[in-house]
């Protein structure tokens, strides 16, 4: 039997971006100074995003349109956080083992996206429905 999922704290998909995500952050407090502006908030911002598309998408289920648009939003940022993880490996800001796992992490969030947008139909909520799914 599948866990009702009432909210988007609910799915794993924002579970395993939120953990990635603060992970992401505990990372970059070691980043140098000068990379505030650019690395730092650019990788902190965009693994964020991906928790926040999440919230957005999951409130717009009843336009499944808007659904899956949210969803590729957050798709979208899961794989600029991967282009933001390769520049601290390769300015050494991030050891490759590290970085080469959090990038696995965010394929498979981004996996678990795709799945989601390519099953919109299953995830919209028909109409007068409150908001919660099996």
């Amino acid at each position: 039997m599948r866990k009702m999922i009432v909210r988007h704290q609910d799915l794993e998909v924002y579970k395993k971006a939120f953990e990635a995500a603060m992970e992401v952050f505990e990372l970059t407090k070691k980043i140098p100074k000068e990379e505030l502006y650019s690395l730092t908030d650019q990788i902190r911002r965009s693994s964020r995003s991906i928790c926040a598309n999440l919230a957005e998408a999951w409130r717009k289920r009843r336009y499944e349109a808007a659904f899956a648009s949210k969803v590729n939003d957050a798709e979208a940022e899961a794989a600029e956080t991967q282009t933001w993880l390769e520049f601290a490996v390769r300015c050494k800001y991030l050891n490759a083992e590290t970085g080469r796992r959090l990038f696995k992490t965010y394929d498979e969030v981004i996996s678990m996206l795709v799945a989601m947008i390519n099953a919109s139909s299953s995830w919209a909520l028909p109409s007068g429905q409150k908001g919660t799914r099996r």
